[in-house]
């Protein structure tokens, strides 16, 4: 499967929409991209998961790079996802704990 990112900026704030799946071959898509939006410096990040369909640990390791990346930055990055298999995910690994998860994208950028 592939994976498709759509990108769109408001001020300081990014919103990254992936749709497909996030593993071991399309990590490195997603990392390029997260550092290009914090290189056009986006402080605000918000990933919308709505549209995935699977992540595995190299995407969630991405995630966690970024997280941490962005924080240094003094900024934030929030998670967009309703998908029960997607959130068992982040439920099992802890990470659930790590990223702020949010309903819907309007929510996760109220900052």
């Amino acid at each position: 499967m592939e994976l498709d990112i759509s990108t769109s900026s408001e001020g300081a704030s990014c919103t990254i929409a992936l749709d497909g799946e996030v593993d071991v071959y399309t990590s490195a898509r997603l990392r390029q991209e997260l550092a290009d939006v914090m290189d056009a410096d986006c402080v605000h990040i918000v990933v919308d998961l709505e549209s995935l369909a699977f992540i595995d640990s190299s995407g969630l390791g991405v995630l966690v790079s970024a997280l941490r990346r962005v924080k240094e930055r003094g900024g934030t990055l929030r998670l967009v996802c309703t998908k029960d298999g997607i959130l068992k995910i982040f439920r099992i690994t802890g990470l659930d704990k790590v990223f702020p998860l949010f309903t819907t994208v309007e929510e996760a950028r109220e900052f």
